[in-house]
């Protein structure tokens, strides 16, 4: 940690992302993290999750706003390494996560990140990362309050 209590850096799961988009409950956090002026990550797996689930519940303009609300973000987006790839195929064969999943939290391992997640699957691994975890949702979800005014 640094001096000043804020994390060194922090990786966001593809629903955290989603957190924020939708304007949901535990969006502050995410919004406060991102403003904090720590280092914030996102896998790859998580943009092409994003998209994916947004395209095949709202369409495919939906998807691409997604995409270039992503590049507005300060985030970095981290893609492939050697480290990665290991680590992924450690906690699929280990854990019951989703390949997806096993991405996103072998990248926060990677890079000694903190992993922003509402994914109570996350917890199985809380001894090998540090984790986040943002109110779970409920049963019902609000769709298309995206959050559009980032800057």
């Amino acid at each position: 940690m640094k001096k000043t209590g804020i994390p060194d850096s922090y990786v966001l799961d593809t629903s955290a992302i989603l957190t924020l988009w939708n304007d949901e409950e535990g969006a502050d956090i995410v919004e406060h993290i991102l403003r904090s002026g720590t280092n914030v990550s996102v896998s790859f797996m998580s943009f092409m999750e994003g998209r994916y689930r947004l395209w095949k519940s709202v369409g495919k303009e939906e998807s691409e706003e997604f995409s270039k609300y992503l590049s507005l973000l300060p985030i970095k987006r981290i893609d492939i390494t050697d480290s990665i790839f290991e680590k992924s195929i450690e906690i699929k064969a280990t854990s019951s996560l989703s390949v997806c999943d096993s991405w996103i939290i072998a990248t926060a391992i990677a890079t000694d990140s903190i992993l922003v997640h509402k994914d109570p699957e996350f917890e199985q691994l809380k001894s090998k990362v540090k984790l986040k975890a943002l109110p779970y949702k409920s049963a019902t979800r609000a769709k298309g309050k995206k959050k559009t005014n980032w800057t």
